[in-house]
């Protein structure tokens, strides 16, 4: 069997629990180098085979999980994060799914909710937002047109902006054009969860300057809105004078 795993933003202890069972027992791991934390092979039992797929191409990768399935080895695909968020796990998937090797997806601890674990801070207000935007900004790999940044920004939702870092400088004009003011707050955390995680807290009009002083430029999730500073109303699941289907209000 092959198993997709998330391995979490970083912190090895992050990693869930049949995750990290599934990375104890397989024959063959094969990881994403340039990005799980490598503390995670420790879990690994002694004479796994440990491939490092950062220097592979797709038909390598596969034919390792085809090749160790026919002879009877599980293996584990271990990518950071959760592998449903780009894991470019789809086209792996589907070149198993041809070959007819059976697989399973285990679900990981996304960047985007452990930078907002690090801030702390809710990503969703009553009053202020209930909606999240997931997204990039256009590199080298191409966004459609629809889901420019500029549009996404016309919703005024929380955005958390992965892959984009280094292009601050034309993101935050982006934001701007699609209609987000000046001083709407921004957090990028670099290396959410790991020993050397930062943080850094700003607007929309200074937080490219704030970014190049700090010399980040990869690695780090960029949170956007207006969840970060505005006034909210109480969610009304605690409210005393709320009834649900578990408590009755006034009590």
């Amino acid at each position: 069997m092959i198993y997709f795993v998330g391995a979490g933003p970083g912190d090895p202890d992050l990693i869930t629990v049949k995750g990290a069972e599934l990375l104890a027992r397989s024959q063959v791991v094969i990881y994403a180098g340039s990005l799980v934390n490598k503390e995670l092979l420790s879990r690994c039992a002694p004479g796994t085979e440990i491939y490092n797929s950062a220097n592979m191409t797709l038909q390598q990768i596969t034919g390792i999980m085809i090749e160790a399935h026919r002879a009877g080895r599980d293996v584990v695909r271990l990518h950071t994060g959760d592998p449903s968020l780009y894991g470019a796990i789809q086209e792996q998937m589907d070149i198993l799914r041809e070959a007819e090797v059976p697989f399973a997806v285990v679900p990981g601890v996304s960047s985007f909710v452990a930078a907002a674990a690090a801030i702390p801070h809710e990503l969703t207000l009553p009053g202020v937002t209930q909606t999240v935007i997931l997204t990039r900004f256009k590199g080298r790999t191409e966004v459609p047109a629809t889901e420019s940044m500029a549009s996404l920004a016309a919703h005024q939702a929380t955005m958390c902006i992965f892959l984009s870092v280094h292009l601050i400088d034309q993101l935050t004009s982006e934001l701007l054009a699609g209609g987000y003011p000046e001083d709407t707050p921004v957090v990028v955390v670099e290396k959410a969860s790991w020993p050397d995680e930062r943080i850094i807290h700003g607007t929309i009009s200074d937080i490219s300057a704030r970014v190049q002083q700090a010399d980040i430029t990869r690695t780090a999730m960029i949170l956007v809105g207006a969840s970060f500073k505005a006034d909210y109303t109480p969610s009304k699941l605690y409210d005393r004078n709320f009834s649900h289907g578990f408590r009755r209000g006034n009590q």
